[in-house]
């Protein structure tokens, strides 16, 4: 009688055991995951945009996705560093350095789409050329924004054209300041640029534009697992095709997103930049 309420009491403490564990697992799994995008502009402008296509890929792939951001681009890279998010859209630097150091794994990127730095200044100055830039003090959104930063100033440097840095947090504070004639250019680019309304947009005008590089990543933590990826990759993918596709797109000026690879990203790997993320 004794062994067989030892029997009894270990085979309901393993079946208890077990259903403890599957409901942990189904209850993690229910656990939205928090999408991170880089903040190029001002939150609320970015949940207006970004908030119905993570709605759609969530209905779409059964994977609930949560919008986040940060205050500034700095503060947004140490979180990325930091496994805040659990996928992100991030710039190529980012992707870069964090799919070494922390294990983000590219699933997605803009189709059809190259991403190019521009240098902006106010319409009416007499700023035209790099050379106009000699001494000046140019505004730029961070030290580590690939395109809006990294390729100007490095377009700069290899002409020897001499001028000071200062940060402005993000793309959209970078335009304004120029309008506010607080600097005499800044670096940006093509998309945010053309997401500003025409009467602010008429306002600059663009002296500068870059080759392409591969535009951002959109890429998940190394705790997402390949089950999770594969379902959200579908819903990605499924975007253009649906009849939505223009009203999620279009605010976001994307025509979709195609199945990224790791090596999408040799061409901003091939430039050796060295810099450390999270810098103020």
């Amino acid at each position: 009688m004794k062994a067989l309420i030892q029997f009894l009491a270990i085979t309901y403490t393993t079946c208890f055991l077990g259903s403890l564990k599957a409901y942990a697992a189904e209850a993690n799994q229910a656990k939205p995951l928090v999408f991170g995008v880089v903040p190029q502009q001002s939150p609320s402008k970015l949940a207006r945009k970004w908030l119905p296509l993570l709605k759609f890929i969530s209905q779409k792939s059964g994977v609930e996705l949560q919008f986040s951001t940060a205050p500034d681009i700095p503060t947004f890279e140490k979180q990325l560093a930091q496994g805040h998010y659990d996928i992100a859209y991030m710039n190529p630097y980012h992707y870069v350095v964090l799919s070494q150091q922390v294990g983000f794994k590219a699933l997605v990127h803009e189709q059809d789409k190259k991403i190019q730095g521009i240098i902006v200044a106010f319409k009416d100055s007499k700023i035209d050329k790099l050379e106009d830039l000699s001494s000046q003090t140019i505004a730029f959104p961070a030290p580590a924004s690939f395109a809006a930063t990294l390729i100007p100033k490095a377009s700069l440097a290899q002409q020897h054209i001499s001028f000071k840095s200062e940060y402005v947090d993000s793309h959209d504070e970078v335009y304004r300041n120029i309008v506010a004639g607080r600097f005499v250019a800044g670096g940006g680019i093509m998309r945010t640029f053309n997401a500003l309304p025409d009467y602010f947009r008429e306002q600059l005008k663009i002296i500068w534009t870059s080759q392409g590089y591969t535009p951002h990543a959109i890429a998940t933590h190394p705790r997402v697992n390949d089950d999770i990826r594969e379902k959200l990759l579908a819903g990605f993918l499924a975007v253009a095709k649906s009849e939505k596709a223009s009203e999620l797109l279009i605010p976001l000026l994307m025509k979709g997103f195609t199945a990224a690879e790791d090596k999408d990203w040799n061409d901003v790997r091939s430039l050796n930049i060295q810099l450390m993320l999270g810098q103020n």
